[in-house]
């Protein structure tokens, strides 16, 4: 018995510290585990926290738009790590320069330079002081400083020379001062348009960066005031290879059509009708069909005749002659016409450049948007809807015009009805739209989150923004991490239940 009771006894022991160790071996798989999953979500976190709360900032770029009338600037900010993605750039100012265009200091280069001070002033707050110096900073010259060097060669150096010297006294990535091409002022604006729209390339609902699957684009179509621009993807070949432009972006081919018709922007084309309509009454007292009855003002030949656009007058430039308005809105279309009217030329003349068939939508900006906002035009009303509007603006006489808009400046409100009448004339005439196309223009200011205009797809060309090549396959980082983090935690708990299940069973044998 006593032999029986020990060996039971030390059997029992025995047992007990069997269990006992299975007990600590299990208990101590459960401790490592979680431990390891604890150290694995906690790094997990770190690495994600540090890209939600720490983000690497922001890059900001500037473009000054240097028009025939105005001078603007653009300042634009995108996310410092997604510098090839798109629909990042955000435009964060817009400031429009005193004065006229650069072009108008032709006589006074300086003054060009220090007209753009103030937008500069303003401009360099928005930038963190340690980013300046590595902000590219651009100015773009468009129609009025190309008509300049038409002009006057030197002079539009030396403008350019005063510019450059002023953008370089502030503390940025100065990118050079130039005068576009007619065709790049015309697919840069096509770029940015498509840019803004994701055309290109957009972030699906898995968070990955792929092309769209219609790949369509939308044509653009840019009005200044001393040319105008159209540019699209047609569905047929080209024949004019001067305006054909092919691109590679985002891993695709884009061929498009694009022309810049100098001379034919709206201050340009108004110059034009004018001199029609002294050609044709020759008089120094002038009916002007498209102003409205009861208006009446007085320029000098010198100011009609300052563009290399018209040919010069003969007789004394300082004399003056009185633009009388009349509102005939039929008048003023028939006349407008003629000034499209280039059968003696033939084929030399840069105007009878015309489109291939046209294709899918066209956003309209710049001053298309602008008259046609000031009209009420800008919601795709029909064609028919457009001319009888533009009509019964021009039947108005100038008095009840001004007590209607009494906030705006007289020679834009005298112009509208002109400026009108000639929108539709040239998007009908030169640009073949007619009633059933009219409603695949887009008259808009933005698309996205910034103006429309060249000046974002010039900055996107020079700071290599838009890749040639496609982007590869983008997840969210932080999306993926919380994935995995959640994924490591949850498969530790379940284990830790799972053996700490086992180890109650292990105590209860």
């Amino acid at each position: 018995m006593p032999q029986s009771s020990s060996g039971s006894i030390e059997s029992t022991a025995l047992g007990n510290m069997k269990d006992n160790g299975k007990g600590r071996a299990a208990l101590g798989i459960i401790l490592a585990l979680l431990i390891g999953s604890a150290i694995i979500a906690l790094v997990l976190s770190i690495v994600n926290w540090t890209s939600i709360a720490g983000p690497p900032g922001f890059k900001y770029g500037m473009v000054f738009d240097a028009g025939s009338s105005h001078t603007s600037l653009f300042v634009y900010t995108w996310p410092a790590d997604k510098e090839n993605d798109t629909g990042i750039v955000n435009q964060i100012d817009v400031c429009e320069a005193p004065g006229g265009g650069i072009s108008s200091y032709a006589n006074d280069p300086p003054a060009a330079g220090a007209s753009l001070r103030s937008c500069l002033d303003k401009a360099i707050k928005l930038i963190p002081e340690k980013q300046q110096k590595e902000t590219p900073i651009l100015l773009g010259a468009t129609a009025g400083m190309r008509l300049l060097r038409l002009q006057d060669m030197v002079a539009a150096d030396k403008v350019l020379d005063e510019v450059s010297k002023t953008m370089k006294e502030y503390p940025l990535n100065f990118r050079g001062a130039r005068i576009l091409t007619g065709n790049e002022e015309g697919s840069l604006g096509w770029i940015t348009v498509n840019y803004l729209l994701k055309s290109f390339v957009t972030c699906s609902f898995a968070g990955k960066w792929v092309h769209p699957s219609q790949g369509e684009t939308y044509g653009a179509m840019d009005l200044g005031g001393a040319s105008t621009q159209m540019t699209f993807s047609p569905k047929v070949a080209i024949t004019n290879k001067s305006t054909e432009a092919v691109f590679k972006l985002y891993g695709y081919n884009y061929t498009v059509f694009t022309h810049s018709y100098l001379c034919y922007g709206k201050d340009q084309a108004l110059k034009l009708l004018l001199a029609k309509l002294r050609e044709t009454q020759k008089s120094s007292n002038i009916d002007h069909p498209c102003y409205p009855t009861g208006y009446t003002t007085n320029i000098t030949l010198s100011s009609l005749y300052n563009s290399p656009c018209l040919n010069t007058t003969s007789g004394d430039l300082t004399a003056q002659i009185t633009i009388k308005g009349t509102g005939d809105p039929t008048v003023c279309q028939n006349t407008i016409q003629e000034i499209f009217n280039f059968a003696a030329c033939g084929t030399d003349c840069e105007f009878n450049v015309y489109p291939p068939p046209l294709t899918g939508d066209f956003y309209a900006f710049s001053a298309f948007y602008y008259i046609f906002d000031f009209l009420n035009l800008t919601n795709r009303e029909s064609m028919s809807t457009v001319r009888r509007t533009i009509d019964n603006f021009c039947l108005q006489d100038w008095n009840r015009l001004k007590q209607r808009f009494p906030t705006e400046k007289e020679d834009r409100l005298s112009a509208y009805c002109a400026a009108g009448i000639y929108i539709i004339t040239l998007l009908e005439n030169k640009y073949k739209f007619n009633s059933e196309t009219w409603s695949n223009i887009i008259f808009a200011k933005q698309a996205g989150n910034a103006d429309i205009g060249w000046t974002l797809g010039y900055m996107l060309n020079l700071t290599n923004m838009i890749p040639s090549e496609a982007p590869l396959e983008y997840i969210g980082r932080s999306r993926s991490l919380w994935a995995a983090s959640l994924f490591f935690i949850v498969l530790s708990l379940v284990a830790a239940i799972i053996l700490a299940l086992l180890y109650l069973c292990f105590q209860r044998e």
